[in-house]
């Protein structure tokens, strides 16, 4: 006989058992709630992301099939299929939008100005005209950043460590889907340097231009690539996980996935913490906060992750106490 806590357990959660025992009371009307993702439906980010946002719902009482309709889309890279799927989405007419990444706010901020928008794992909110301030986003959009400019010189010394000839470096990135990385970029380069090194930019638009840049960033041995969050990247991070290997190029970005595909080494904010964390706010939204009142906030939940067997085959040696740092080292 399976016993009244694990029956809950398994109906719905923490978010039930919290209910119950007096905490936040979940609301019974069905509510409907819609996710673009900028990804396949059965790609691995994309799996880690949603699984984040709907264990949040579920434990702050939302049930799908009870009180939540959710609904899913996935768009891949493609300008035009985000742009087609936003505006399906609003169609529907969902109580809020959960969007993932620049190009899938930017579509549903041109399909709607009046749907709550929840965004996650978006950089440079204000730079890129999403929201005006980040303490007090107002209108209909709010959210959780990504990537701030800090992040270049910690993937540059994370290199440096593993490849201590690091001498030059370039950050790789589509500029239509990951326009502020340029910005970021000038911004490094202006600051004072602790590593002596030459780094540049690596516009690409397509897996031909990928591959020159990385056959080009090799001919230099002391050279290593810095791979941008950028889903353009994402999107194809099989052929360019592919193609390090070929010219032997050592690796970093900001997604543990492409450690777990083969990648040398990854730094970057939880993906899936991120979307935990949005769901939060869809909740607060569903029950009548206004977006405009929520501040836009920081990833704060960082992970290093790192490729044993990948350093092995690209000649590099990785020391315990780094590797004893990393939240995961695949062996």
């Amino acid at each position: 006989m399976i016993g009244r806590r694990k029956l809950l357990a398994l109906l719905g959660g923490a978010g039930v058992l919290a209910a119950r025992a007096g905490g936040a009371q979940a609301p019974q009307r069905k509510r409907r709630v819609a996710m673009l993702v900028p990804f396949e439906a059965d790609d691995a980010e994309a799996k880690y992301r949603v699984r984040g946002f709907r264990l949040g719902m579920r434990d702050l009482g939302w049930i799908e099939g009870s009180n939540l309709e959710l609904d899913i889309r996935y768009s891949g890279g493609e300008r035009e299929g985000i742009e087609r799927q936003a505006a399906e989405l609003v169609k529907l007419g969902p109580d809020v939008i959960l969007g993932f990444s620049s190009p899938v706010v930017r579509a549903l901020r041109h399909a709607t100005a009046t749907i709550p928008i929840v965004f996650a794992n978006v950089t440079d909110a204000v730079g890129q005209g999403f929201v005006p301030s980040l303490a007090r986003p107002g209108g209909n959009i709010t959210g959780f950043s990504f990537i701030e400019p800090e992040m270049v010189g910690k993937w540059i010394s994370l290199l440096a460590s593993v490849k201590p000839d690091l001498a030059r470096v370039a950050l790789m990135f589509n500029p239509e889907t990951a326009p502020f990385f340029d910005p970021y970029l000038q911004s490094f380069k202006a600051a004072p340097q602790r590593l002596p090194l030459a780094i540049e930019a690596a516009h690409v638009r397509g897996v031909p231009e990928i591959e020159s840049a990385i056959a080009a960033l090799a001919r230099e041995p002391t050279s290593g690539l810095i791979l941008g969050s950028d889903i353009f990247l994402v999107n194809v991070r099989a052929e360019i996980i592919e193609l390090a290997a070929k010219y032997r190029l050592p690796a970093i970005s900001a997604y543990r996935q492409w450690v777990l595909e083969g990648s040398l080494m990854s730094y970057g904010p939880d993906t899936a913490d991120i979307a935990r964390r949005a769901s939060g706010y869809v909740d607060r939204i569903l029950r009548g906060e206004p977006p405009g009142n929520l501040p836009v906030q920081s990833p704060f939940k960082f992970e290093l992750a790192i490729n044993l067997k990948t350093a092995k085959a690209l000649g590099l040696t990785v020391r315990g106490s780094f590797a004893e740092l990393a939240d995961e080292v695949i062996e």
